[in-house]
Parts: C-alpha cells; structure tokens; sequence
C-alpha cells in the first residue's frame, strides 16, 4: 500500500539545534513517486511537522492549521507534538525539533507523507533513510523553507515555511489513520474536564460548550497562537499505551522513549463535552489505527481538529 521512499546518507550536517541529518541523493518528488498517495492529486500528501513543546518553544505558530496533533513522550519525562497538515497548511510553522523512532512507527499511518524535522540522532538517520516517507529536514528543503527567529533563543527559534515544500495537502490523506468522523455514538458520560500526565509534562482539557471544543492547557499554561487565540480541539483521544526505552539517546545520555503505537489497548475519547470508553486496535505499522466501542462498534470522532496524547499504561 506505500512506498519506500530512498533517502540515502552520504554527508552528515550538524545543525544549530545540535541534531545531525543526512544528504545528498535524489529525491523523487514531495509526494511520493507515484504522484500522490491514495489516489490524491500528484504532489498530494499529509505534512507531519515536529514541534516542539516546552514552555520556552511557546506560543507555537501553526498548531491551530493541523487536523492532527499528537504528544509524545521524549528524554527526561518532557512532552513534544507532531501536528500533521491534511486540509491546509499555514503560512509558518514551529518551532521545529528533531524526530524520534516514535514517528516512523506513527506516521506509517500515513500514505509517503512529507516529515519536517530539525535533524535526529545520528544513529537513528538510516531508519528514517529506510521509512515510507519523504524527510525533510533544513538540508533537504529548499533554501527559503526555514529560518530562524532572532526574537527566540536556540534551539527554540527554528520555523518552516511549508508553502515552500511544493507540498499540496489533501485531506484524503486521512483516510488512511483509520480515524472516522460522525455523529456521536450513544452513551458515553458527562465530562468537562481531563489532564494527562507525562512524568515531566501534562496537558488538560476543558470542555467550553459554547464553542464546541475542548480548550488546552500544556504544563498549566493555556495554549494560545502567537496572536492569543485559543487553541481548541473537536475531539480528545487519550490511548493507553506502552512506552518503552528506545535504544537512542540525547547528548546528555537521556534515554529516549518509545511509544508503541502497533498493538492494542484502551482509550478515552473526549467529544461533546462527555467522554466515551474506547478500544484501540492497529495490527501492523501499516494499517491505520481503528478505535471502538467496549462492544466493537466504530466510535467515530467529531469534525475538526483532533488531539491524540499517547498515555502511559
């Protein structure tokens, strides 16, 4: 169903933001060489950007834009985000961090999607080499893709243009994650609010009905563009899931963890201001993740925006 997208590594480049990443082979174009996965229009993919979460990388830009976001564990307990762009994309995004083994397993959701990154851990850059996807990262991109602030500190100052990429996003390339949209299923109960905690990171959730949405709070702070909106998701899925030391590590000789997004386990989705018990299920790195009632019946999720936090079981 993908296809394997060569990277090659011929020369190694170390960035300001203290990550490596390889060079130097052609690259077929953003999309994927058979001209757009799922049938999508030629160039067509999903965008998967690394962004990174901790209080002095806030407010991020562009995070309000994406039809996914996920948080994911990394070194020391701390929490990083993968917003992925299917609809739209906006004019900037960021700041953008380094990518994990977690992503290359997750995004094989994904049919050859586009994944930007500040660069990885040298010893990790022949898996993303060999991965289903087109990577991205400063080196490989064109030259107007990324910048830096001057207005933020390193290593949180680096942002993506992703217009630049000459990626065309298309929301079939969801259809694939096994996600389904709908109206709510029966039952459920009453909830209005709902913190997940990360043993160096939490996020939390309030349901403001009104708007229809569940309101975010990372680390206490209430998550907010550069511009002071708001941000807000349609539907909240907290999956219950294993996470495991990885065999890489940062320079400080931080483990980094591995969520295990193929298998099966338990979930909470948060829609309408109640909160539904739920299944996960995802046979293999290539299929998309099917989430059910207790009873096997599909639990579909509300339109707009949806945040996925991997939870530790």
């Amino acid at each position: 169903m993908r296809t394997r997208a060569g990277l090659g590594a011929v020369v190694l480049v170390v960035l300001a933001a203290g990550c490596t990443v390889e060079t130097d082979k052609p690259e077929p174009p953003l999309g994927g060489p058979s001209g757009g996965p799922g049938g999508s229009p030629a160039g067509a993919a999903a965008v998967a950007v690394k962004i990174d979460n901790v209080p002095q990388a806030r407010p991020q830009t562009g995070l309000d834009a994406a039809d996914v976001v996920y948080a994911e564990q990394v070194e020391a307990g701390l929490s990083r985000l993968m917003a992925v762009y299917a609809s739209r994309l906006p004019p900037v995004i960021g700041p953008v961090r380094s990518a994990r083994e977690t992503d290359l397993e997750l995004l094989r959701q994904f049919d050859a999607p586009v994944l930007a990154f500040s660069g990885a851990q040298s010893k990790l850059l022949p898996l993303i080499a060999d991965a289903p996807l087109r990577a991205v990262p400063p080196d490989k991109a064109p030259g107007d893709a990324y910048y830096r602030d001057n207005a933020r500190a390193a290593p949180h100052d680096l942002f993506l243009r992703p217009k630049a990429l000459k990626v065309t996003p298309h929301a079939e390339a969801l259809e694939s994650t096994g996600f389904r949209f709908g109206p709510a299923p029966a039952g459920g109960t009453p909830e209005t609010h709902r913190t997940v905690r990360f043993p160096s990171a939490r996020f939390a959730f309030d349901w403001v009905e009104y708007e229809g949405r569940w309101r975010i709070t990372m680390d206490g702070e209430r998550a907010r563009t550069p511009d002071g909106k708001e941000l807000a998701a349609s539907t909240v899925v907290v999956q219950y899931t294993k996470v495991r030391q990885s065999r890489f590590h940062d320079r400080s000789g931080n483990i980094s963890p591995f969520t295990e997004t193929v298998g099966e386990g338990s979930a909470r989705v948060l829609r309408d201001g109640r909160a539904f018990d739920a299944r996960w299920k995802r046979a293999s790195a290539a299929d998309g993740t099917a989430f059910t009632t207790p009873d096997g019946k599909p639990l579909p999720f509300a339109k707009g925006q949806v945040w996925v936090v991997y939870a530790q079981v």
